[in-house]
């Protein structure tokens, strides 16, 4: 009978799956205005800036403090209504944000023994959507694997609210 070795299939599928929410969220806001950024399709509704702004702040928070010493940041303006930012800054935030999530499952599959590690056990107190300061890497990977693609889907969404048609590579 062969070895499963389950780290590795998990950890390739995040990979995949990661990889092709960057591709998808570049696509879309490559075909956007800084006008379509901002915009909302009503005054309670996110826009794209928030959307990416949550998806920046989520990553920072779980990923860029744990792996790479960044420190903490305030994230309440993430939903702020009439959040400014350019086309540029929100590709080059998401693709910091991607790239950020891409090296941090790099360092997994290196290591793989690492996805049951605890590494918020010195952050500030938290209890987030089951999560808490006991949770390990791999529960992390796993809500933000159901998390940011919901947020994904948003984007993609309110740009095809906001153009009417994308056009996919």
């Amino acid at each position: 009978m062969q070895h499963l070795d389950s780290s590795a299939i998990v950890i390739d599928l995040l990979l995949r799956k990661y990889k092709a929410d960057q591709k998808w969220t570049r696509i879309v806001l490559e075909q956007l205005t800084d006008e379509d950024i901002v915009w909302s399709p009503t005054p309670e509704s996110n826009s794209i800036a928030n959307l990416v702004a949550h998806i920046a702040g989520a990553v920072h928070q779980w990923f860029e403090t744990a792996y790479f010493g960044a420190p903490f940041h305030d994230r309440s303006k993430e939903f702020e209504r009439g959040l400014q930012m350019s086309k540029e800054q929100a590709l080059q935030l998401s693709k910091q944000s991607y790239d950020c999530i891409l090296r941090v499952l790099d360092i997994m599959k290196e290591n793989p023994e690492k996805l049951l590690e605890r590494p918020y056990v010195n952050f500030p107190t938290f209890k987030n959507a089951g999560l808490d300061n006991q949770s390990t890497v791999l529960e992390m990977l796993l809500h933000q694997f159901r998390h940011l693609p919901g947020h994904t889907g948003q984007l993609i969404y309110i740009a095809k609210m906001r153009k009417g048609h994308l056009v996919w590579e």
